[in-house]
């Protein structure tokens, strides 16, 4: 992969596109997720989510919810959010 800066922009609708190269390297299909954490005033990180069942996942949903306050978001509500999406499907990247 390439290690030098990528320019990217937003659209009108908030959207980024993520280069091809990195989409490949990364294997990011359609429908891929991503948690995404504000970092400060810098930016945000995108950490992707493997299509997996969500219980698969509970150790990331337990790492969410340790470090829930510095990024804005309530351990409840982390927990309704789980609940609701394992009674429709199972599925996290529909969480």
């Amino acid at each position: 992969m390439r290690k030098y800066p990528k320019i990217v922009q937003c659209d009108a609708r908030g959207q980024i596109v993520i280069p091809k190269d990195v989409r490949q390297e990364l294997g990011i299909d359609a429908g891929t997720g991503f948690w995404m954490f504000t970092v400060m005033n810098e930016g945000i990180l995108l950490k992707k989510i493997p299509l997996e069942e969500l219980s698969q996942h509970e150790h990331l949903v337990s790492e969410v919810k340790e470090h829930a306050a510095k990024i804005g978001v309530s351990p409840r509500n982390i927990d309704k959010a789980v609940e609701r999406h394992k009674r429709k499907s199972g599925k996290l990247e529909e969480l």
